[in-house]
């Protein structure tokens, strides 16, 4: 089992995305969504700038990984498409991407990572399809803005840039143990950026 941990720089309940049930990375981060497998555990901590520093934003034992074709074609997922028209947890749906059967190329339906007048970001397709690849879990915690304040003998996990994955297994064991013993499931607060 190996915990990746990194900073929500921004978030909007995109990625993470933890509506509906569930909690889905399917964008960003394409590292961890390259190497991650089922059993591992996302940590996200939150940034210096929402004032979030030495917080937990989410947490994520990942259940279940699947392509983008398979997160896009799964009727599980259909309500994490995005709807801008809709609810703000349905405009920030991250179920964004396919490919093309005709021309084979990636699909990048309007969404958050599109440009603002709805069309592809080219920058953003290049950066998520690095690792075409979703990770999904059943068991997970986000806080959002409302997360706990990680324990001082715990605040290793708190990464500066990129993601951290080095963690001993005593640390990673004793680290969801705490977790755990909070009691909170699911969808436990709203995003920083969601109005108050």
């Amino acid at each position: 089992m190996t915990l990746y941990s990194y900073v929500v720089a921004r978030d909007y309940g995109f990625a993470p995305n933890p509506f509906f049930g569930v909690c889905t990375l399917a964008t960003c981060k394409p590292m961890i969504r390259k190497g991650a497998a089922v059993g591992d555990w996302i940590v996200g901590t939150g940034s210096k700038g929402y004032g979030l520093q030495g917080r937990l934003v989410y947490v994520m034992d990942v259940s279940e990984t699947m392509s983008y074709d398979e997160y896009w074609r799964d009727p599980r997922y259909r309500n994490k498409r995005p709807n801008l028209r809709g609810s703000l947890k349905q405009a920030f749906g991250d179920n964004i991407y396919h490919k093309s059967r005709s021309t084979g190329r990636w699909t990048q339906v309007n969404s958050h990572h599109s440009n603002q007048d709805g069309t592809p970001n080219p920058a953003n397709i290049a950066h998520d399809t690095q690792a075409p690849r979703v990770l999904i879990a059943t068991n997970f915690v986000y806080w959002g803005r409302s997360g706990p304040v990680i324990p001082k003998h715990f605040r290793d996990v708190c990464a500066h840039r990129g993601h951290k994955c080095n963690f001993l297994q005593e640390f990673v064991t004793s680290f969801i143990a705490w977790i755990r013993s909070g009691g909170a499931q699911g969808y436990a607060g709203p995003p920083a950026e969601f109005p108050k």
